[in-house]
C-alpha cells in the first residue's frame, strides 16, 4: 500500500467520528435562527404588536353541565316539596342550602351546616344523602308558548306617576312572564334556550324546568282594570274577627265541627325564611324579604286578617320611607308587576302584610318597607295553606 492510500484511509476513518466544519457551522446557524425567531415573537407578544388572531385567548371556565343539572335537580325537588329555593338558577345558592336544611328539619333529620358566609357563591354542593332526587323525573321539559302566556305582557313605564295612569301593571316582556311561570331566573332560561328568549312569540317551544307552573290566570280571573276601584290592600282598616257561629259561649267547637291542627307562620328575620307549621310540624318554607332599619318588619305575634287577590296599592313615598302617611300618593293598579305582586295577606296591623313582588330577583336581598315579601309563585302557595285567624310570628 502506498503512502497516499494509507493517508486517505486515515482521513476516511477520522471522518466517521468528527463531522466536517461546514456541517458544524450549518447546525449552529440553524439553532441561532430558531432562537432569534422565538425572541422576536416574545417581544411582539409583550408589546401587544402581535395581531389578535395570533394570540391565544385564555380559556374561560364554565360550570360543567353535570353540575348545573345536579343543582337544578335539587332545586326542583325542593320546590315541589314546598321548601322553595327561590328562583331556579342551576346553582347551589344560599336559599337552596337554607331550603334543604329546613326540609331535613321537617323530617326530623340533622341539617348539614351551611358553608362559611360568602362560600355559597362558590357553588358548593350540599350532602344529598337520603333524598329521592330520581323522583323528579326529567329535569327539563318542552313547553309551547301560548297566547295566554303573552296576554299579560305589555309596556311598563318605570316612573310611579306613569304607572298610576295604567289600568294594569303587566310583565315587562315575554321572557319576564315565562320566567315567573316556571319559577326561574331569566338568565337561566337563556342558557337553556340560546337565542330564543329575546324574540318569544306564541307557538315557540322552549326548554323549561319541570316544576308546577305558576298560572297568573289562576290567581283570579280578571280583566285589566276590573278592580281599579277596589280599596288598596295596605289601606284596609283592621276589624277584629267576629266570633264564629260554630262555637258556643265557651269558644269550644260544636260536635259537627271537625277540629283541625292550627297553622302558624313563623318568619325568621335573621335568615330571611318563612316557615309554615301545622302544630309543631314544619310543612313548608319560602324565602322572604323583610323590612329595613327605617321601616322594620313588626317583631311580635300577629294574626292573618284577610287575603286579597290582585290588589291595587297606595304608593305613598313618605309612608314607605318614614312610616308617615301623606297626601302625596299614587294609586297603582293591580297586575303581576304591582309592588305587592298578585296577593296581599293582611295582618292585624294596618299597612303591614305578607305579599308578592314585582321583582322576584330581590327576594331575600333587597329590604322591604316593613312588610314581608315573597315571590308571586310562593305567596300563592302560601295562601292555599292559611286562613284568617291563623297566627303569624315575626322574630
Amino acid at each position: 500500500m502506498s503512502a497516499l492510500q494509507s493517508s486517505n484511509r486515515e482521513v476516511a476513518q477520522g471522518s466517521l467520528h468528527f463531522p466536517n466544519n461546514c456541517a458544524i457551522l450549518g447546525l449552529r446557524s440553524h439553532r441561532v435562527r430558531v432562537l432569534f425567531r422565538f425572541a422576536i415573537i416574545a417581544i411582539l407578544i409583550s408589546s401587544g404588536i402581535l395581531p389578535a388572531a395570533a394570540r391565544k385567548k385564555p380559556r374561560t371556565q364554565t360550570p360543567h353541565k353535570a353540575n348545573i343539572e345536579a343543582a337544578t335537580r335539587l332545586q326542583i325537588f325542593l320546590d315541589r316539596a314546598n321548601f322553595s329555593p327561590g328562583k331556579l338558577d342551576g346553582t347551589y345558592n344560599e336559599f337552596t342550602w337554607k331550603a334543604l336544611a329546613l326540609y331535613r328539619q321537617s323530617r326530623g333529620e340533622q341539617p348539614q351546616p351551611p358553608p362559611a358566609q360568602g362560600k355559597t357563591k362558590s357553588n358548593v354542593a350540599p350532602d344529598i344523602t337520603g333524598l329521592d332526587l330520581d323522583n323528579v323525573g326529567p329535569l327539563f321539559v318542552p313547553s309551547t308558548v301560548t297566547d295566554a302566556d303573552l296576554a299579560s305582557v305589555g309596556p311598563l313605564p318605570s316612573s310611579v306617576p306613569a304607572q298610576a295612569k295604567l289600568k294594569f301593571l303587566p310583565y315587562r316582556d315575554a321572557a319576564d312572564a315565562i320566567a315567573e311561570k316556571f319559577h326561574s331566573d331569566v338568565h337561566f332560561l337563556e342558557q337553556l334556550n340560546p337565542g330564543k328568549m329575546k324574540t318569544i312569540k306564541a307557538g315557540d317551544q322552549l326548554e323549561v324546568p319541570n316544576v308546577e307552573q305558576f298560572e297568573l290566570g289562576g290567581v283570579k280571573e280578571i280583566k285589566p282594570g276590573s278592580e281599579r276601584n277596589a280599596q288598596p290592600a295596605n289601606e284596609v282598616e283592621y276589624q277584629p274577627e267576629p266570633q264564629s257561629e260554630n262555637a258556643d259561649k265557651d269558644n269550644q267547637p260544636k260536635k259537627d265541627e271537625t277540629a283541625s291542627t292550627p297553622i302558624v307562620i313563623k318568619i325568621d328575620t335573621k335568615i330571611n325564611m318563612l316557615g309554615v307549621f301545622q302544630g309543631d310540624k314544619l310543612i313548608a318554607a319560602y324565602p322572604v324579604t323583610i323590612g329595613s332599619a327605617h321601616t322594620a318588619s313588626p317583631i311580635g305575634e300577629w294574626k292573618v286578617r284577610g287575603i286579597a287577590k290582585m290588589p291595587p296599592f297606595r304608593y305613598d313615598k313618605k309612608m314607605l320611607q318614614h312610616g308617615q302617611r301623606s297626601g302625596n300618593f299614587h294609586l297603582l293598579p293591580p297586575g303581576p308587576r304591582n309592588p305587592v305582586g298578585v296577593m296581599w295577606i293582611a295582618l292585624n296591623k294596618k299597612g303591614i302584610g305578607i305579599h308578592g313582588t314585582n321583582d322576584p330577583g330581590s327576594i331575600g336581598r333587597a329590604a322591604s318597607h316593613g312588610c314581608v315579601r315573597l315571590a308571586n309563585w310562593d305567596v300563592v302557595r302560601l295562601a292555599t295553606k292559611i286562613k284568617p285567624g291563623d297566627n303569624v310570628s315575626i322574630h
